[in-house]
């Protein structure tokens, strides 16, 4: 299923594939990283952020941790946009 997923992501405009298996509800919506240039720790934009008005296939959504998993099914209830 997870194959499917990456395929789909790919087939529209704004799509990103992500694992269920590594992803977090802070990492859905950012995460921390180095800029090359500088060194300094900086804020980046996370899969549920660029995905705006896009598509977000979450490949091994069993294995989401409950507060992301908690995080998104309250994001689909409501059809918000993070």
């Amino acid at each position: 299923m997870s194959r499917l997923h990456a395929v789909g992501s790919t087939v529209v405009t704004r799509g990103i594939y992500t694992s269920g298996r590594g992803s977090s509800a802070a990492g859905l919506t950012a995460y921390a990283a180095k800029d090359p240039e500088t060194g300094e720790t900086v804020l980046e934009s996370g899969a549920l952020v660029l995905i705006d008005k896009g598509i977000c296939c979450i490949g091994e959504f069993d294995e989401i941790s409950d507060s992301a998993r908690s995080m998104l099914l309250e994001v689909m209830e409501n059809k918000l946009s993070l």
